[in-house]
């Protein structure tokens, strides 16, 4: 059994496609590209298929990642280009790789996100953010299913700072960008939740809802504070690989 990891984007208007609108889809691109799937054992089979730490409807992402399970081995990057054409544009198949290591969901510790705020002065949003960084707790409330929650979005945050100006929207309006980068932690730490920090210890309150992307996701670098590629282990595996039987037919022959 093969399996191939996929990066796929939520883009434009496709950022409001919930999880489950997400899965329908790509069952169906499924088979449309007709890709040999793995199904479950039982009465009511269903395609391998592992989704890890999807994003809140609402909110763009360039970092969203699957495993799929085939019963025939596919070229990935043949693979991708049938898949992404069976997928309405904005639900994009940007990347594929052949599993070659273990613990995909294990590596996404880590999320970086960017929060444009319009209609907020860039210099009220910094003070928002020296407040939120340097406060000890932060606690913010989340309506659940149980009811009212309250937690502390604090120690989940590793950095969150403004970031440049948005120079691709020419406007006469304020708009502020944060770059925030948050672990992934129980319970998890959404950028809903900074937000609502930042109306809790600054008075910060964006006129219009926040236009949030996901711009990276992975393992969190303690030494670097990066946030690093889920699939850069699969890419090294496979190209070592690769290298180990052109090394083999290269290498000199013995005496005779």
């Amino acid at each position: 059994m093969q399996r191939i990891r996929l990066r796929y984007t939520k883009r434009g208007r496709l950022r409001f496609t919930s999880h489950r609108d997400f899965q329908r889809a790509f069952e169906r691109a499924l088979r449309r590209a007709e890709v040999p799937m793995a199904y479950s054992a039982g009465f009511t089979p269903h395609p391998k298929v592992s989704y890890a730490n999807a994003a809140p409807t609402g909110t763009g992402s360039e970092a969203e990642y699957l495993e799929i399970a085939l019963t025939e081995p596919r070229d990935p990057e043949i693979l991708r280009v049938l898949l992404d054409e069976s997928l309405p544009a904005g639900l994009d198949i940007v990347e594929a790789v052949e599993a070659r290591t273990s613990g995909l969901a294990d590596r996404l510790t880590a999320s970086v996100w960017e929060l444009r705020l319009d209609g907020v002065d860039p210099a009220d949003a910094e003070r928002a953010v020296e407040a939120f960084t340097e406060a000890d707790a932060v606690e913010v409330q989340r309506m659940t299913k149980n009811g009212v929650r309250t937690f502390d979005a604090r120690p989940a945050v590793v950095s969150l700072e403004t970031h440049g100006s948005p120079a691709d929207r020419p406007t006469d309006q304020p708009c502020a960008i944060l770059r925030l980068v948050v672990r992934h932690v129980t319970p998890a730490v959404r950028p809903d939740d900074v937000l609502s920090g930042l109306r809790a210890v600054a008075d910060l309150a964006p006129p219009v809802p926040a236009a949030v992307t996901r711009l990276a996701q992975g393992l969190f670098d303690e030494e670097t504070g990066t946030v690093t590629d889920p699939l850069a282990p699969d890419r090294e595996a496979a190209g070592a690989l690769t290298a180990a039987p052109a090394a083999a037919a290269t290498a000199p022959d013995g005496p005779a």
